[in-house]
């Protein structure tokens, strides 16, 4: 019977064959969902024998990786900002780069009063519930346009029983108008920014597996940040603040869109790679 040291090496070399970047990585990652561990828990197994159900569904796992199905839609979870998510195709993987902007949101809060926040295009809900389980005093409204990425949210929320502080809402941002919504305190989205020309070279994983609603506007990148910062004016409660995770490249032109719409304090903020990532706005 094969052994996990022979199990990875073989797939870190099939892998590589196949063109997917951090093969050992990846099968190691693959390999731990099957036997239930953490990755570095492999290291202390070398030895162990895989059975033949276990090395079944490896060859599977392995069979999607080599399509380029991302990792984290073939094990159903993500990690982020120190949580696990459930997710599925139906909603984008959560960036490493999208915990910036948790962390600025968060770090912004100080008062212990209630605090009413907007997350627009929640997704798996990765952002609500990481602020909502560091604030104990905020509560979230969170919508999107799917309802297969909001039961998925729903399930999220549960696991971190959080049901009492996340309401979610199935609506289009595009059309939705400020009637809709109550005040908030702030308003928050990481919308879809790839434009047009730019979702047709992205790499496989993104471009044939992630729902293409949540990752480009099919125009030129910029539609939900003109549609989102007027909205978020009219309901947003004075001294509100607007947060967006940015796109390489559209800083200065977001930077214009909060200054015609008469949001002040505007600040723009670089990720470890020095790319302008996160901006935001208030309300005066």
């Amino acid at each position: 019977m094969l052994t996990v040291l022979e199990v990875i090496n073989r797939s870190t070399d099939y892998l590589n064959r196949k063109g997917i970047e951090s093969a050992r990585t990846n099968s190691e990652l693959l390999l731990a969902d099957i036997l239930h561990c953490k990755r570095l828990d492999l290291y202390l197994m070398y030895d162990k024998p895989l059975s033949d159900s276990e090395l079944n569904k490896y060859r599977e796992y392995l069979k999607r990786r080599s399509e380029f199905e991302p990792l984290q839609y073939i094990t159903g979870n993500v990690e982020f900002y120190g949580l696990e998510f459930k997710i599925s195709p139906s909603v984008l993987i959560p960036r490493p780069e999208t915990e910036l902007l948790v962390e600025i949101l968060i770090a912004s809060v100080k008062t212990e009063n209630e605090i009413k926040i907007l997350d627009i295009g929640t997704g798996c809900g990765n952002i609500g519930i990481a602020v909502a389980t560091n604030l104990p005093n905020v509560n979230i409204t969170a919508i999107d346009i799917s309802e297969e990425a909001l039961a998925i949210a729903e399930v999220n929320t549960a696991k971190y029983e959080l049901k009492n502080r996340i309401n979610f809402l199935c609506t289009d941002i595009l059309i939705a108008d400020a009637e809709q919504f109550s005040k908030f305190d702030i308003v928050v989205s990481n919308p879809p920014y790839v434009s047009k020309l730019d979702y047709n070279r992205l790499q496989e994983e993104i471009k044939y597996y992630e729902p293409e609603t949540a990752v480009t506007d099919t125009s030129d990148g910029l539609t939900f940040y003109k549609a989102i910062t007027p909205l978020a004016k009219k309901i947003l409660n004075k001294n509100g603040k607007l947060f967006f995770e940015l796109g390489q490249g559209q800083s200065e032109q977001v930077k214009k869109i909060f200054e015609t719409n008469g949001f002040n304090e505007i600040s723009i903020l670089q990720d470890f790679g020095r790319i302008d990532r996160v901006i935001s706005g208030v309300v005066k």
